[in-house]
């Protein structure tokens, strides 16, 4: 190929200033405007003494789809702008499954996403469909899925359980509270509680009184009290001593009262820190004795009762179960007043202590909540099911339910001050008594 003198700038040729054609260069002349045609197809970006190649327009198209390993372009000099950079790194970089988007194409196009094929051999077991269809076994899959979820709902059960609540964290600090002796001493009461306990039929070996006195003795008392201001302990222990006095001795009718009051003086001397003297309980019996029967009776009593004035009575379950059942004034007060109504009737004798207090509570809480109610906190501390309090609470909402119209009204206008929330006015929990056994 023939190459032009033009472009190489170390050859210098004479120039014909007047135009015309020297002689010998004609040749010289024609050879140059020959390949001054040919210059069109050089680029023209090629600068220096870069070698120039001349381009294939016969072939040109067949390039641009197919690359030729063996004989690669030459490099390309030339000013890079933007647009000949996008084409160069598009050119050479290796195709990408993903696709660089605008912004705005970006927004028009919405992401697509794929299923997750399911292999051909899954298959979904209806447990019921396939247990109904006839005397097919059972897979061991679908057993071990029922049995797991049997599991699961036996623990969602145990979960949903009320929880107990430690009712003595709150009295850790408190030395008055011996947090660290109360489970042992109430586990103590519940041991020593039968030996307080009289038979419920001791009034047959009396010849002279009966139950019906046995009352009206103690809702008198209850008065007396009251008006005293002698404390709770005093009241609980006082009756304790009748009825354990009277299962050992038999007295006479006109002696009864004479027994009541004597009773009150031994428990005021147990439990109260001023004691009424001698001369103020003659006088609330109408002087109906002296001084000298009074004592004589004291020396009586605590002999039979060998002294032992030290035994669990209601008061003491009542204060640990009405802190167990988180009480306010209103449940307290219902709860004693259910309890002391238990004092006057001599057929609630049958039931411990700890079972009164507890039928008490739960019986208040009836009353004060409309529906039966009984936490797992009691129950407990307690040690008593519903089912074990019902029958005694029946038979206080029984009592709750004639103590405004019985002849034996001190327990029911005891409660009817204000002092005492008027926890005798509260509505009967009439619906425990539809409650079958």
């Amino acid at each position: 190929m023939n190459r032009s003198d033009e472009n190489n700038p170390a050859l210098v040729r004479p120039k014909n200033l007047q135009g015309g054609a020297r002689m010998g260069v004609g040749k010289v002349t024609t050879e140059i405007g020959r390949n001054r045609r040919a210059l069109s197809t050089i680029n023209p970006n090629l600068v220096g003494t870069q070698p120039c190649a001349v381009v294939n327009k016969r072939g040109l198209q067949e390039r641009k789809n197919a690359v030729n390993i063996k004989n690669p372009s030459l490099p390309v000099n030339r000013p890079i702008t933007r647009k000949f950079a996008a084409q160069s790194a598009n050119k050479h970089q290796p195709s990408s499954p993903f696709k660089i988007l605008s912004s705005q194409e970006a927004k028009k196009q919405k992401p697509s996403i794929e299923k997750p094929s399911e292999p051909d051999d899954l298959h979904i077991l209806d447990v019921e469909e396939y247990q109904a269809g006839g005397d097919l076994p059972v897979p061991m899959s679908v057993k071990r899925s029922e049995s797991m979820i049997v599991e699961i709902d036996e623990m969602e059960e145990v979960e949903m359980e009320e929880p107990v609540t430690d009712i003595d964290c709150r009295d850790s600090s408190d030395p008055l509270a011996v947090v660290e002796y109360i489970d042992d001493i109430y586990s103590y009461f519940r041991k020593a509680e039968s030996s307080g306990c009289v038979l419920p039929n001791y009034m047959e070996q009396q010849f002279d009184i009966n139950e019906r006195m046995r009352a009206i003795l103690i809702d008198w008392l209850i008065e007396v009290h009251y008006k005293f201001e002698l404390m709770d302990e005093t009241l609980f222990l006082m009756v304790n001593l009748i009825d354990r006095f009277l299962a050992r001795q038999t007295v006479e009718r006109k002696k009864l009262q004479l027994v009541g009051v004597t009773a009150l003086l031994l428990a005021c001397k147990y439990e109260e820190v001023s004691v009424p003297i001698v001369e103020d309980l003659i006088v609330i019996t109408d002087k109906a004795y002296t001084r000298k029967e009074v004592l004589d009776m004291e020396k009586l009593m605590v002999n039979k009762l060998q002294f032992n004035m030290c035994v669990p009575t209601p008061y003491v379950f009542m204060r640990r179960f009405l802190k167990a059942a988180e009480c306010d004034k209103k449940l307290e007060f219902l709860s004693f007043f259910m309890v002391e109504l238990c004092l006057v009737e001599y057929e609630m004798l049958r039931f411990r202590p700890s079972l009164l207090a507890a039928a008490a509570i739960y019986t208040a809480q009836s009353t004060i909540n409309g529906f039966k109610h009984w936490s797992k906190t009691s129950e407990w501390y307690t040690n008593y099911s519903e089912d074990q309090l019902l029958e005694c609470s029946r038979m206080m909402v029984a009592f709750h339910q004639k103590a405004a119209t019985g002849k034996l009204s001190g327990v029911h206008r005891k409660y009817s001050m204000f002092k005492f929330g008027y926890a005798a006015k509260s509505e009967p929990a009439l619906f425990l008594l539809e409650t079958r056994l």
